[in-house]
């Protein structure tokens, strides 16, 4: 027998917004599943192995807080959240059974379907929510971005439950129907916090944020430290690839919506009555945009006065996003 709690399948502009309007119902509308979860922010890392080129991490979403939990808080749908040392199929059986879906943090490199995926491995480690929208006997129907659900078996369904070791066998499933009306002012000031203030309350947190923004920008225009773009990704061409590939994928493709979330994030503020800051946010997301451009179309082979005349362009656009996102902040705070 097959079980299917619901029938609307597929990504529209971001992921996990798509996967919670699916999982209630497609009720509410992307825009708004995306603005109450946080909608943007920025983060900024480079991480550094013996061995390996640096890998460039950016993530222009709302970020470390989770989106499932947020958004269905802010929404006012109850949920029950929980973690435990095994899969509890039982529950997730009983939850799809009920017409529940099931949301699970899952090792992203352990879903077969991201096998050929190059960036699966390195992305593994960072917490990546799909549903288990339905069931096919010891088959699962998992949500995971497709026009339809990915068929796979429970037990290699739960190795990659298992596998992520900080999200290891967290469970959760909306419980009732929204109550009261959704908490906007509540996001509006979360979307605030995290791009002017303290996010992890810790020494990281210039990475965040304003911060975050402000030290990309020096980095790239750094031609010096070894902290800077020219001697991290302008060695080989190995390098600047590495570098210049990952500003497209990490504005455009991963943990975000195309333009660095700021588009869909923009049309949620029009929806909630923040016209101004919408617009500045809009205008924001063109720079986000051809920054990522910039990355994608990047010459692997440029020569030294090349590569600086690229990094000092994807500078100019990031400091254009900083004054008008500070700007759109100050419109958000009136």
């Amino acid at each position: 027998m097959t079980v299917l709690v619901y029938e609307d399948f597929g990504t529209g502009r971001h992921r996990e917004a798509s996967l919670i309007r699916h999982a209630l119902g497609s009720v509410h509308d992307e825009e708004l599943v995306a603005g109450l979860a946080g909608g943007i922010g920025f983060m900024y890392f480079v991480f550094e192995y013996e061995g390996r080129l640096p890998i460039l991490t950016i993530v222009a979403q709302s970020h470390p807080e989770p989106w499932v939990q947020v958004a269905l808080g802010r929404l006012g749908v109850p949920y029950e959240a929980t973690r435990a040392m095994n899969p509890r199929w039982g529950r997730v059986r009983a939850a799809l059974d009920g017409g529940q879906p099931a949301f699970c943090v899952v090792d992203r490199s352990s879903l077969p379907w991201h096998a050929a995926d190059p960036d699966a491995e390195m992305t593994g480690t960072d917490p990546y929510t799909v549903v288990i929208a339905g069931y096919d006997g010891d088959d699962l129907l998992v949500e995971d971005g497709a026009p339809t659900p990915y068929r796979i078996g429970r037990e290699e369904f739960g190795a990659a439950w298992t596998a992520h070791r900080k999200g290891r066998h967290q469970l959760i499933v909306p419980t009732g129907p929204a109550e009261g009306e959704p908490d906007v002012d509540g996001a509006l000031a979360s979307t605030v916090t995290h791009l002017t203030g303290a996010v992890l309350g810790n020494a990281f947190d210039v990475n965040f944020g304003f911060t975050g923004m402000e030290k990309l920008a020096a980095q790239l225009r750094d031609a010096t430290t070894k902290t800077g773009w020219e001697r991290r990704f302008g060695s080989s061409p190995e390098a600047l690839r590495a570098g210049t590939g990952r500003l497209y994928a990490c504005l455009e493709e991963e943990w975000t919506a195309p333009g660095a979330t700021r588009p869909l994030y923009a049309d949620f503020l029009d929806r909630v009555g923040r016209p101004e800051a919408a617009g500045l946010f809009r205008e924001s997301a063109g720079h986000w945009a051809e920054l990522a451009m910039l990355g994608r179309d990047a010459d692997p082979q440029a020569d030294a006065e090349e590569r600086r005349a690229l990094f000092d362009a994807c500078a100019e656009h990031v400091d254009r996003c900083l004054e008008l996102e500070r700007e759109a902040v100050r419109a958000l705070e009136k």
